[in-house]
């Protein structure tokens, strides 16, 4: 059996520039995140991936990077950074940071020297193409779309050429097909891993190849989007296998891609199965839309497709049985907040508790978003002045194309990544206790409700039920069976998810009801020798036939 340090770990996503701010200056800070490492030790966190913190215009958060060797100023210096590593160590915390491929800033020199002339030394470090006749007018050289809306070729008037952006007008592509960027990137990560980070989360990893520059034939839209034009394509893993030979394995490094383009688990195994000789592992995203967020714009109106769900999470748990290694997550920074995306607020403490049960004892490395365990929610926005991220501002303009400006609001609110990167909260004095000043985006109102250190203080808070998930998984007697054990799906009524872990003479039951109805359920098949967790008073005199409260979790340990 393959075992590595970060299967045992439990991980903990930061957005930096909400985090916590030391400086006072409104904004997150890398000394913010130094301050709370003892909390999120207490947490029972010993790996943090930390969101990018280089030198940045900051027109996509960071991931615009301008210059891979410095520190945004916003968030302090490379001492800083040096600092944050050397304490998170002392305290048996690994750093992860993310590391961009796919892309830099328009004002990174190499771009700059780029598009000074045709015979630029770096010329080839990006992808340009010349413009392409169409009825006797020039336009782009194909009709691709990009992520951000648009077309994914920019122009430039200067050599008269277009670059290709599949993101971001800011955001250039690199160009992998040339040798000589490939050695710059993996000078860049070598840096890092010298100053001792221990390893990286890989943004955008399935998209450094291309399709042959071909039009899309019989499109409805002027510049369709067709994931299969730079995703999931063959030479990604020619690259990464140069990655990983050159830089992964001698520096023995946690490396965790983003994979786009619904990748299956074919292709995820080629990423990240334990022959590939590629990455870790890889975030899949397909179980974070299982719901009616499309047709709906308010909260209480969405509807979990539990059976949707449940067939994904057997999909990735049996499809890397022995195969590889998942990271466990409900939703990063780029997806709205878990509570107002699956949760009931009318069960509050209940469904976030079930929601962590779920994801928390599979097989993987579970991660936690920030915010998440204190169940922060989406921001409440008024009007599209109010978003940040440039994908809600295009989501709102799109969707005003369908409906009218209140529901198009509604629409683009309610799956905005500025829902995920609200400043953080911390306690119920002003500014949600993240900074003394106006931060840089507006603190959620419910931050007097919802905040650690009210939850701290409460025996039965989310926080404090996360704190036993991560105790659970890192420390008691069934923390083999929870990390190496087997996984078995079971089917009890429609609206559960319910699981088996077992490993050697232990095994465990793990029930999650999806339900805001109470429910009777036949344990029959199992002899219960006892009750491990719960997230609600339970009576388990009857232990063959139980009836379940609204969104309760039960993990029991059962005879083998």
């Amino acid at each position: 059996m393959i075992k590595k340090w970060w299967m045992e770990s439990v991980g903990y996503q930061i957005y930096p520039k909400s985090f916590f701010d030391a400086n006072q200056d409104g904004i997150g800070d890398l000394k913010g995140i130094t301050q709370k490492l003892p909390y999120l030790k207490d947490l029972g966190v010993n790996l943090i991936w930390i969101c990018p913190v280089y030198d940045s215009p900051m027109d996509d958060n960071g991931y615009d990077v301008r210059n891979f060797f410095k520190i945004n100023p916003m968030f302090g210096n490379i001492e800083d950074m040096k600092e944050l590593i050397h304490i998170a160590h002392q305290l048996d915390i690994k750093i992860v940071m993310d590391y961009v491929l796919n892309h830099t800033s328009d004002e990174h020199p190499w771009f700059i020297e780029s598009r000074k002339n045709k015979d630029n030394p770096y010329r080839d470090y990006y992808i340009w193409q010349d413009p392409k006749m169409k009825d006797g007018k020039r336009v782009e050289p194909t009709n691709w779309g990009s992520f951000f809306g648009g077309s994914c070729w920019a122009y430039d008037e200067h050599t008269d050429s277009y670059y290709m952006k599949i993101f971001s007008d800011k955001m250039p592509d690199l160009n992998w097909s040339n040798q000589v960027v490939r050695d710059e990137m993996i000078s860049v990560g070598a840096w890092w891993l010298d100053l001792g980070v221990d390893g990286f989360r890989i943004d955008a990893v399935s998209h450094l190849d291309r399709a042959p520059f071909e039009d899309i034939l019989n499109a409805k839209d002027k510049y369709p989007l067709d994931w299969f034009k730079f995703s999931n394509l063959p030479k990604v893993h020619d690259y990464l296998k140069e990655l990983n030979q050159k830089l992964f394995k001698p520096y023995d490094c946690l490396t965790i891609g983003e994979v786009g383009g619904e990748a299956s688990i074919t292709s995820a195994e080629q990423y990240a199965g334990f022959s590939s000789n590629e990455l870790s592992m890889v975030f899949n995203f397909d179980h974070n839309w299982c719901n009616n967020l499309s047709d709906v714009t308010e909260q209480k109106d969405l509807i979990t497709n539990v059976k949707h769900l449940k067939e994904v999470f057997m999909k990735w748990q049996y499809g890397f049985k022995d195969k590889g290694w998942l990271p466990l997550n409900w939703l990063i920074h780029d997806q709205p907040r878990l509570m107002s995306h699956y949760g009931d607020f009318d069960y509050y403490n209940q469904s976030a508790k079930m929601l962590a049960t779920t994801i928390h004892l599979m097989r993987g490395t579970p991660f936690i978003y920030q915010g998440e365990e204190i169940g922060m929610t989406n921001y409440p926005f008024n009007s599209v002045e109010e978003f940040d991220d440039i994908s809600s501002i295009n989501h709102y303009h799109y969707e005003l194309n369908l409906h009218d400006p209140k529901i198009a609001l509604k629409k683009a609110a309610m799956r905005s990544r500025d829902n995920g990167r609200t400043p953080m909260q911390w306690s119920n004095e002003p500014f949600a206790g993240f900074s003394k000043v106006k931060p840089w985006f507006p603190v959620n109102p419910d931050y007097t409700k919802i905040n650690v250190t009210d939850e701290l203080q409460n025996e039965d808070s989310i926080i404090n039920y996360y704190k036993k998930l991560t105790h659970l998984r890192r420390h008691s007697k069934y923390r083999e069976l929870i990390i190496y054990g087997d996984i078995k799906f079971v089917e009890l009524h429609d609206d559960l998810i319910t699981y088996e872990r077992s490993h050697e003479q232990q095994k465990i039951l793990v029930i999650n009801s999806y339900s805001n109805q109470k429910m009777k359920i036949d344990l029959n098949a199992y002899q219960i020798k006892e009750l491990i967790l719960t997230n609600d008073d339970i009576d388990l005199t009857n232990k063959k036939h139980i009836e379940l409260k609204p969104y309760q979790s039960l993990v029991l340990d059962v005879e083998v």
